[in-house]
């Protein structure tokens, strides 16, 4: 039996020994690595390809947020199981739109945290259990029923990255270094986003990404 292989990135150490334990002792798993922080998380995904990460979402370095959509593009068959101590609806909308499949509160019952990482590599979707389960399917209806999402759907997977960087408030150079591209090119693509979507300025860009659900507005603060 080919065994599920997980990357584990979580900043505690603790954390990250609890879900090797906990992870291999199912027979059909194994971890595969560990990280401690966001760029690290995204260097192991290129070089070990696990079929699923567990993925802290409050990490220095890079937040989990950024890089879920890094990963997605890095290795496109590694699926994302986001690990937090939030549980509000719109937070859980903004990590569904990133790009991640699972989602499981710090609180859960460990074995969300068993059934998250299957269903993940199953290509399904999976929230915590101490979350309302209606919020997948809210966020999947808004999808297909909203105009400012489809445009959202239009832009390219390098848009998409870059429109989360720049409404999350990180700097073009900042966008630059973190996505190894010329702060030109990250301006290029910004013009890009903001024809595409009718969007004046970072303003109006982050009004979207809140209206969309890509970021969550109590987590801005401008």
């Amino acid at each position: 039996m080919n065994k599920i292989r997980v990357l584990i990135a979580d900043d505690h150490a603790v954390v990250r020994s609890g879900l090797q334990q906990l992870l291999g002792a199912q027979a059909d798993m194994e971890v595969a690595g560990e990280a401690g922080d966001g760029r690290e998380a995204l260097e192991k995904v290129k070089a070990l390809k696990p079929d699923v990460i567990i993925l802290d979402i409050a990490m220095p370095e890079m937040s989990g947020l950024e890089a879920v959509g890094l990963i997605r593009e890095a290795s496109p068959n590694t699926q994302i199981v986001v690990l937090s101590m939030h549980g509000k609806e719109s937070f859980v909308h903004q990590v569904l739109a990133s790009g991640a499949l699972g989602y499981v509160l710090k609180a859960s019952p460990t074995n969300d945290v068993i059934e998250a990482v299957r269903a993940a590599h199953r290509g399904e979707y999976f929230l915590s259990s101490r979350i309302k389960a209606e919020v997948v399917g809210a966020y999947l209806d808004n999808r297909k029923q909203s105009p400012g999402v489809r445009g959202y759907d239009l832009l390219s997977d390098r848009e998409q990255q870059i429109f989360r960087l720049v409404a999350e408030g990180s700097s073009t150079n900042q966008i630059a270094d973190v996505l190894c591209v010329s702060p030109k090119t990250v301006e290029k693509h910004r013009t890009n986003i903001m024809k595409k979507l009718g969007l004046k300025d970072r303003l109006e860009m982050v009004k979207y990404a809140v209206k969309v659900g890509i970021i969550d507005p109590q987590l801005w603060d401008d």
